[in-house]
């Protein structure tokens, strides 16, 4: 149904102002001969006037010397009384041969009321303005006291709300927070051991690995008011807001207890104090020390639990993590293959899966995946399979999917030189041969030429096996595989080329963590030379001196060089040793663009491979 458009009374009365003023000016515009009112009187005493004529409010007059003139009169009486006995002397004496006094002598009040009309108008009209701007004093406060508000979000309780069943994939950590359900279902129960709640859970994680549902869970658990606000909302330009709106928090928060007050990404007002560049910001400074005194304000059995997630827990203020205020971290990683499954039954519920859909193998390939990178997997293989017509989801269009998320969308549309499409194949095939001689790399999965993202062509390997830590000899020959590309450039075509400047970043800086950080040198032994964080803030670093000397310093840089250095010349022989199946690689790829690893397997039984050193 169409709405009518309200008319506003502000609007109707500009309009009304508008047309009184154009009026006006039509009305004042008068001919080229048209004179003020004491100018017309000096033509009368100067005896120049020859005859006139009054009508309404104007009288044009005929001067002796054939001109014309013409004046406005704001009143026929007031003319009457200044120039009537002056025109009967004249008329006597034959100096006015004619004039005429129209019966009709009506004084015209809207033009002599149309400045005062306009001015009442013009006022009213901008009175209407302040009190839909402001409404006055009043309403101006109750809008600044509406802006120190806490903009909370409170999701809906009961049926639509969400529990531990809809969180897969952090069993360990649903049970670190099940003691807060617990508490606020049967707090009875602990306060007679003495015990008391937590006031404060820190989720802590990398982004996309479900701490915001895992708090919202934990409200829709105990069925209890869940208060979410983001850091970045207290934040503002004007002094005194963050500190209002925490206050405002908690006070909401313990109205409707038992709540539950949910911080997500923290580190926007909780950094650490008098860090940067000339100092702290102090607003912020403010809104945090009101937040810690909120936090040490409440008791821990009042019924109210603090829950905040960030994937910064490194730049966070110490006074925010000490017991009593955080008394519990939480640590939210990536899932593992069981973990991963259970994530992805979650959210393939309401998708049609084909038969051939086997989750678990699809939870085996995507080892380093987030619950969210899961989540945006099913969804992408879902609008693959609309785009295509198909009515399930099939089990090549979820290992599709996977591709793209790693990789992004293929260019077909791309035109590519035939130098340059040889000079990728090479370089892909180089990472390949590369990976497949080393015996702990993760096995090739695709190998492409298409270009992929920024990337000009892309060798693709699915790990078979969550790692949690990685040795030296791992680390040592994924520097080997980075440098295969580079390698293989050089070795079949004589030349290289920018193509390897990512490769070479990542070798760098996994040869540099090795030395600096894992201590993992031989020449400089067991020595963490990194603190292990980084400098977030501007100006940290500037007065930062390093724990080493320049000597120490000169010493990691050789050791660097000498690891990339020995790499790079463990790659050139084993690229030397299958050089065969490197150009079988290369040309298969300048032929058809994209191999899978059933036909790179197949060219090692075809050309009769060697195992790697």
């Amino acid at each position: 149904m169409t709405q009518r458009k309200r008319v506003s009374p502000s609007s109707v009365m500009l309009l009304l102002l508008a047309v009184l003023f154009i009026y006006y000016l039509l009305s004042s515009m008068g001919r080229s001969d048209q004179v003020t009112y004491y100018n017309m009187c000096q033509l009368f005493r100067q005896e120049k006037v020859q005859s006139f004529t009054i009508t309404d409010d104007s009288l044009q007059a005929t001067l002796r010397d054939g001109s014309t003139a013409s004046c406005e009169l704001s009143s026929f009486e007031t003319f009457y009384e200044d120039m009537n006995e002056l025109v009967e002397q004249q008329a006597q004496a034959g100096i006015i041969t004619d004039y005429d006094y129209t019966a009709d002598h009506s004084t015209n009040w809207l033009q002599v009321l149309m400045p005062y009309v306009m001015a009442v108008l013009a006022f009213i009209l901008l009175m209407n303005l302040i009190g839909r701007m402001g409404g006055g004093a009043g309403a101006a406060q109750d809008k600044m006291a509406k802006f120190g508000e806490a903009r909370v979000q409170m999701p809906g309780r009961g049926e639509n709300r969400v529990t531990f069943a809809d969180v897969a994939g952090a069993d360990e950590e649903k049970e670190e927070l099940r003691e807060i359900v617990e508490f606020l279902k049967e707090p009875d129960k602990y306060l007679k051991l003495g015990a008391h709640i937590p006031k404060g859970v820190l989720l802590v994680g990398p982004p996309g690995t479900g701490k915001t549902l895992l708090a919202k869970s934990v409200a829709g658990e105990a069925d209890v008011a869940f208060l979410s606000i983001s850091g970045s909302d207290f934040v503002e330009m004007y002094v005194g807001v963050g500190a209002s709106r925490v206050r405002d928090l908690f006070a909401q928060a313990k109205k409707q207890a038992p709540a539950i007050v949910f911080i997500d990404e923290i580190d926007a007002v909780g950094r650490q104090r008098g860090s940067g560049l000339g100092g702290g910001h102090d607003e912020r400074e403010q809104t945090l020390n009101q937040l810690l005194v909120e936090m040490d304000g409440f008791t821990a059995n009042e019924g109210v639990v603090v829950l905040a997630a960030t994937n910064r827990v490194d730049i966070l203020d110490p006074a925010l993590l000490r017991p009593g205020r955080f008394d519990r971290q939480v640590y939210v990683g990536l899932p593992d293959i069981r973990g991963r499954e259970e994530i992805l039954k979650v959210h393939a519920r309401n998708k049609p899966l084909a038969e051939d859909v086997d989750l678990k193998e699809v939870a085996k390939g995507t080892a380093g995946f987030t619950g969210a990178d899961l989540e945006n997997l099913l969804n992408e293989a879902a609008l693959l399979s609309g785009r295509r017509g198909q009515t399930t989801i099939t089990g090549q269009t979820i290992r599709e999917s996977v591709i793209k998320v790693i990789a992004g969308p293929e260019k077909h549309s791309r035109v590519i030189p035939e130098h340059e499409r040889r000079l990728t194949a090479y370089h892909e095939a180089g990472h390949a041969i590369v990976m497949h001689a080393l015996p702990g790399q993760d096995p090739v999965h695709q190998i492409t030429i298409v270009p992929r993202g920024r990337a000009g062509g892309m060798t693709i390997s699915l790990p078979d096996e969550d790692r949690s830590y990685l040795s030296r000899r791992y680390m040592e020959d994924e520097i080997v595989a980075l440098l295969g590309g580079r390698a293989a450039e050089e070795l079949m075509l004589g030349d290289i080329s920018t193509g390897a400047s990512n490769d070479l970043q990542r070798a760098t800086s996994i040869a540099r963590k090795m030395v600096g950080t894992y201590g993992m040198s031989k020449r400089l032994g067991n020595v963490a030379f990194d603190t292990g964080s980084d400098e977030v803030f501007i100006g940290k670093s500037m007065g930062h001196t390093r724990p080493y000397s320049e000597k120490i310093a000169a010493e990691i840089d050789d050791e660097i060089q000498s690891i990339l250095g020995e790499s790079y010349r463990r790659c050139t022989e084993l690229l030397k040793r299958d050089e065969k199946q490197l150009t079988a690689v290369a040309e298969f790829l300048l032929a058809h663009e994209t191999m899978t690893a059933q036909e790179f397997e197949a060219v090692f039984a075809q050309t009769d491979g060697q195992d790697a050193v």
